[in-house]
């Protein structure tokens, strides 16, 4: 049976408000995570106020 463990990371978002990723330090992260063996599972976003969001959550998985 597989047996999996899980990590999950927290982006902070940019612009008023939140809401802007800086996409190349994001990718570059997932880049780096999935060098390791880490694979993406899901990507969300916590509401914050007015439905406003300050994080991005990446949930990754792999193997033990």
């Amino acid at each position: 049976m597989d047996r999996w463990e899980y990590k999950t990371i927290k982006f902070g978002l940019k612009g008023f408000g939140g809401g802007i990723l800086e996409t190349e330090d994001f990718n570059y992260e997932l880049n780096k995570l999935g060098d390791q063996g880490w694979e993406l599972v899901s990507c969300f976003t916590p509401n914050g106020a007015n439905g406003y969001s300050r994080d991005a959550i990446a949930v990754f998985k792999r193997r033990k």
